[in-house]
């Protein structure tokens, strides 16, 4: 009897056992097919997007300059001009002050010399004149007398405004004084450094802006052929328009424009990344999936950057927000504010 109390004991722990197997292997069944369909479910991406349109983009060198006198050129001389005194002396009368306007050839200092003075000088010039139209003087005592006169004045060079006067009456001076400073305030430049890396490209010609309120803009008149070993910088240089606003001394921005290309395809500069291959792509939107294409960028401006890639056109859907780590190709969301 007690035998048989056992084997029935054995017996029914056998069945329990194998029914809480059955169930475990129904229940892992169970969620390994659940599991399975939610890994099916496609994940969708929610995202901004843009369209594909043509632009007129710019490459530029960028810098800072300085307003300065223009230089000489072969039709006129340098806008700007340090006088000295002609020959030692005394000053006798200054004629000018600073920021007065005077025309070329005007007597802005009167001086007297050791053997002579600017008076006696004056009428001696007066007096072989008026012989030499009577011919009863030389030409060269005529021009004898322009000489000595030449040497006790100091004549403005060219047309504009007195900068500064340094001298005064009774003040000596001679070949080295720095009597005066005359400037063409209508014929200014802008010069500027650039690094040699960036000025590759730069030419005569190019278009300068001058970044200013308002802008200014010009082109560029001279690159110079060599380079500073200083601080390897090219020497550049624009004139300016005779009512730029600018003044001797003032720093600049300025923008140098070195490529435009026109009708170009151009997109939001956040839709272009980098893939694991390192290479820029954008994502093309067709219906509710965003597909990456790979693409060349060219140049950038305003936020927006330069790209070409086969079978893209002008209103071709991107993403722009949200581009960033895609997949190669996923569903998207589109919430475009």
């Amino acid at each position: 009897m007690k035998m048989k109390t056992t084997t029935v004991i054995a017996s029914i722990v056998v069945i329990l056992a194998a029914g809480v197997g059955i169930y475990a292997l129904v229940k892992s069944h169970g969620d390994a097919s659940e599991s399975s369909d939610e890994d099916k479910t496609p994940t969708v991406v929610t995202v901004q997007t843009g369209a594909l349109k043509l632009a007129t983009l710019h490459r530029y060198v960028q810098g800072y300059g300085m307003i300065e006198p223009a230089p000489a050129t072969a039709e006129q001389p340098a806008a700007s001009a340090q006088l000295a005194a002609p020959s030692a002396g005394v000053v006798t009368k200054v004629n000018v002050v600073a920021g007065q306007q005077v025309k070329n050839g005007d007597v802005l200092v009167e001086l007297n010399s050791g053997t002579t003075t600017y008076a006696l000088a004056e009428q001696e010039l007066a007096r072989q004149k008026e012989l030499f139209s009577q011919q009863n003087t030389s030409q060269k005592n005529l021009q004898d007398a322009e000489a000595q006169l030449a040497l006790l004045q100091v004549t403005a060079p060219l047309s504009g405004s007195v900068v500064s006067v340094n001298v005064k009456s009774g003040q000596a001076v001679d070949g080295s004084t720095v009597v005066a400073e005359v400037m063409d305030l209508n014929r200014l430049a802008v010069s500027a450094e650039i690094p040699t890396a960036e000025a590759t490209d730069l030419k005569p010609g190019d278009r300068v802006e001058v970044l200013t309120k308002p802008p200014v803009t010009t082109e560029l008149l001279f690159v110079s052929p060599s380079v500073n070993m200083g601080n390897g910088t090219v020497l550049v240089r624009a004139l300016l328009l005779a009512d730029s606003g600018l003044r001797p001394g003032q720093s600049v921005p300025l923008q140098i424009v070195t490529a435009v290309h026109t009708n170009c395809l151009a997109v939001p500069v956040e839709s272009v990344v980098t893939d694991e291959n390192g290479k820029s792509v954008i994502a093309i939107v067709k219906g509710d999936e965003a597909t990456q294409m790979p693409v060349q960028t060219g140049l950038r401006e305003n936020g927006l950057v330069e790209i070409v890639a086969p079978e893209i056109k002008e209103g071709d859907t991107v993403v722009t927000v949200g581009a960033y780590g895609l997949p190669g190709k996923t569903k998207i969301r589109v919430v475009n504010p």
